[in-house]
């Protein structure tokens, strides 16, 4: 999806003396090749196209960013401003629609995957045997149950921390803190957990609250989304996300800053636009209150702490039911355990990935972290509550072995990458081929990132596929995860492709000839 501000299309030569080129953005707004070699002479234009996001589309207007002289004598600084033809191109693009289409099928499907895996068909297409009236979804309880929890997890993200670490440097040159102690939190967790159970509490009891909590959560998150929108109103531009800012005006209809060779719009504060797609993808980047980081805290903590302790609810309820777990709901568990812990433990290096650097917090994030990974990701133990499957041991242990397969290749590259960017140095990772890039930093083009360009992603794959199979074959709903993961990846790599080829130009061009596969090798 296109920004606001972005300026696409090819700038041409138009009064001389100027080369052609492509036209792309910076962070603070555009910035034209052209300055930065330093090939333009005063008075030189170009005709180029601005992209204007409205309220309920986005349009592309045809004009000339024209460079003026200096306003004084030894002044290095020069205007560059927009002059619009009043031409519109025909190209738009709907945003309300498609936007407001996912605020009712993201949380619909979630329900519709509650319901289908308590019903006897458990048709992953289709319809649920029946729909639960407003009195089986609200629940004061269950609300009371969210809060709670929220509020033991928000107390274990204040505790003192093993490692405070630093982000990744922002718009104003400062660098966030962030305690890494989620797998800390996980532990203290299972502890209070564990000592309630043995006081008698009646977790078994949580499976037959999980409509009322998914219903609770979701009435949650769409309060919370408004709450961060009308937070980020007043939120200064350089703490806005690159997306979700649809209010965003182009340049010479506002104030200018200069930025080297060239001007740019500068906003203290950016009116809002879209209001629904600002809504949907978040305007602010790190939304914080003191030093509470609400993204960076829903993105590891509540939801996924939040899918162990479910699943250990639903086979603490089949052992009610059945005498004991069954060897494929013991295997879900611990899979999914082992995966939750592994996030946790390696905490810190959330901190590169592109929901913390690149997207803002609203109501995809806030309604993914908190509701959509607790009740979704569970899918598996869910379904084998109300069908159980057998599972005979050698069968077991193949699946075993495929997690094991998978595990080994997610965590050793993530490992390796990891390792090369604070150490090149490091034994590990000295001898392995790189690519030289023109930011300074080099790419791996060995070791695991030398047998396709997502490693990590195909060692995802397999983990969600040994996690599903302990479900048998019979039924299709308990590989949702599985389909919807996939399409979620391939979505992921080809936004990393694009960012990998903006930042790093000809050497990643040449990384994609040496390493031809995405995430599956001599497939795709």
């Amino acid at each position: 999806m296109v920004r606001a501000r972005r300026l696409l299309g090819i700038w041409r030569q138009k009064d001389g003396g100027c080369a052609g080129g492509r036209m792309s953005a910076g962070k603070d707004g555009p910035v034209l090749a052209a300055v930065q070699q330093g090939v333009c002479g005063v008075g030189d234009s170009w005709k180029s196209r601005r992209i204007v996001l409205g309220r309920t589309k986005m349009e592309i207007k045809v004009g000339v960013w024209r460079r003026e002289p200096a306003k004084q004598a030894g002044d290095l600084r020069c205007l560059w401003t927009w002059e619009s033809s009043g031409e519109r191109s025909r190209d738009t693009v709907a945003l309300s629609p498609g936007v407001t289409a996912m605020l009712v099928l993201l949380p619909a499907t979630m329900f519709h995957l509650l319901l289908v895996a308590r019903s006897g068909p458990a048709r992953l297409l289709g319809p649920p045997t029946y729909l639960p009236g407003l009195e089986e979804l609200w629940s004061p309880q269950a609300l009371l149950l969210l809060f709670i929890w929220l509020a033991l997890q928000v107390a274990l993200y204040l505790l003192p921390a093993r490692k405070v670490a630093e982000g990744l440097e922002l718009k104003d040159k400062s660098r966030l803190r962030y305690p890494i102690n989620g797998f800390q939190a996980l532990v203290l967790t299972a502890l209070l957990v564990g000592l309630g159970v043995s006081a008698g509490l009646p977790l078994g009891a949580l499976p037959e609250m999980l409509l009322p909590l998914a219903f609770a959560t979701t009435l949650t998150s769409f309060i919370f989304s408004l709450l961060l929108y009308m937070k980020a109103l007043a939120a200064p531009v350089s703490a806005l996300a690159p997306g979700g800012n649809s209010g965003e005006k182009g340049p010479n209809e506002v104030g200018v800053r200069h930025m080297g060779c060239l001007t740019v719009p500068s906003l203290s504060v950016i009116p809002p636009g879209n209001c629904i797609y600002d809504f949907f993808l978040g305007r602010e980047l790190n939304p914080r209150l003191g030093s509470f980081d609400f993204k960076y805290f829903c993105e590891l903590r509540p939801g996924l702490i939040g899918w162990v302790f479910i699943n250990l609810a639903l086979l603490i309820q089949e052992a009610e039911l059945r005498g004991s777990p069954s060897l494929a709901m013991w295997l879900v568990n611990a899979f999914q355990l082992l995966y939750v812990g592994d996030a946790l433990w390696y905490e810190e290096s959330v901190l590169t990935t592109m929901d913390i650097i690149h997207d803002g917090f609203g109501f995809m994030l806030a309604f993914g972290d908190l509701a959509w990974v607790p009740f979704t990701y569970s899918l598996q133990a869910q379904f084998l509550l109300y069908h159980p499957q057998p599972l005979g041991l050698p069968m077991a242990l193949l699946i075993c072995l495929i997690k094991v397969i998978g595990y080994y290749i997610f965590r050793g590259a993530n490992s390796q990458k990891n390792t090369f960017r604070k150490n090149p140095s490091d034994p590990s990772v000295a001898g392995l081929e790189t690519i030289p890039t023109a930011t300074g930093r080099q790419l791996l083009v060995s070791g695991w990132w030398g047998m396709v360009r997502h490693p990590n992603y195909l060692g995802d794959l397999i983990m969600a596929l040994a996690w599903s199979l302990p479900c048998g074959v019979s039924h299709l709903l308990p590989y949702f995860y599985l389909l919807y993961f996939t399409a979620l990846l391939v979505h992921r790599e080809a936004r990393d492709e694009q960012q990998c080829l903006r930042k790093y130009g000809r050497a990643w061009q040449e990384y994609c000839k040496r390493v031809p596969y995405r995430i599956i090798p001599y497939v795709y």
